[in-house]
């Protein structure tokens, strides 16, 4: 299947993209739910992000230009699940846009602690079984947006579905085959609890969420002593946010710091991951390089 480089036709401060008049324009709120809809689109429909790679989604404030942005849009697609904080102003400020929230029908993972605690964790497109779930719901909803090319999305997501596939499964039995001991996942924010989940792993994190408190010493306190208590031999951080208290928890634990893992954003397209295959693929070798000690 042609690969949509969505990435030229994010909507900054600077040009906007020249959509095709003809075609269904869809607007995301941020890089990763945009990769996806492109895929299952192909080339029936125009795909745009609010957010720019690299962003922070939980907090981002939308700027007028956005709103101008996304005013004249088809369809806009969200995630929903408490993690675009800012959408439903967002939303309200557009008037009557068709909106689709893509992490529909999900099995959601509760925080278990933090000012979130009982809320449900966003993160779900980090799953491998909740993955599918996201490429079904966006083709529904280009199709209902666009009943003549229905034909085109559904085929398009069955390919696209068949591409998580050959990334993930490789790797969950991976970590399957590592020691039951060794499969502990610990990282900054708890964005991996569907990615831990489908893959068989213990999560422990230092914050549960990148909008409440981050990094403070009572959070690197407890898992330095969880890290030590389990033997953990690495631990990780995202991309997007300081990496500093998690290897402070390597180098007072002695575990490695096992590098960024990506999760809520992708990068440029030269950078490390620009497409949502690339975010599973790079983020779930880095798991399970650092896990088996062969970074």
């Amino acid at each position: 299947m042609l690969r949509i480089a969505f990435t030229a036709l994010l909507l900054t401060t600077a040009a906007l993209p020249a959509i095709a008049q003809d075609k269904l324009k869809v607007v995301t709120t941020f890089t990763v739910i945009a990769d996806m809809a492109a895929n299952v689109a192909g080339d029936a429909a125009d795909v745009v992000s609010v957010t720019k790679p690299g962003s922070e989604i939980h907090g981002y404030s939308p700027t007028p230009r956005d709103l101008v942005a996304a005013s004249d849009a088809d369809l806009i697609l969200w995630n929903g699940l408490n993690l675009e904080l800012w959408f439903a102003q967002f939303l309200n400020n557009l008037g009557d846009v068709p909106a689709a929230t893509v992490s529909d029908g999900i099995t959601p993972i509760p925080i278990s602690e933090g000012s979130y605690e009982g809320q449900t964790n966003p993160h779900a497109w980090m799953g491998a079984d909740a993955a599918m779930i996201y490429v079904d719901n966006i083709r529904d909803a280009l199709s209902n947006a666009d009943p003549e090319h229905a034909t085109t999305y559904a085929a398009n997501a069955e390919a696209y579905k068949a591409e998580i596939r050959a990334v993930l499964e490789p790797l969950r039995a991976r970590l399957a085959s590592l020691a039951e001991d060794r499969r502990w996942l610990v990282t900054c924010e708890g964005a991996f609890s569907y990615l831990a989940r489908d893959f068989g792993l213990r999560e422990m994190y230092l914050w549960p969420m990148n909008t409440d408190a981050v990094g403070t010493p009572q959070q690197v306190r407890r898992v330095i002593d969880g890290v030590r208590d389990n033997a953990i031999p690495v631990v990780f951080c995202e991309s997007t946010v300081n990496t500093d208290p998690a290897r402070q928890v390597a180098r007072e634990t002695g575990a490695r710091y096992g590098g960024e893992l990506y999760v809520d954003s992708l990068s440029e397209a030269g950078g490390p991951v620009p497409t949502y295959l690339d975010l599973l693929r790079v983020t779930s070798e880095t798991v399970a390089n650092g896990l088996a000690g062969t970074e």
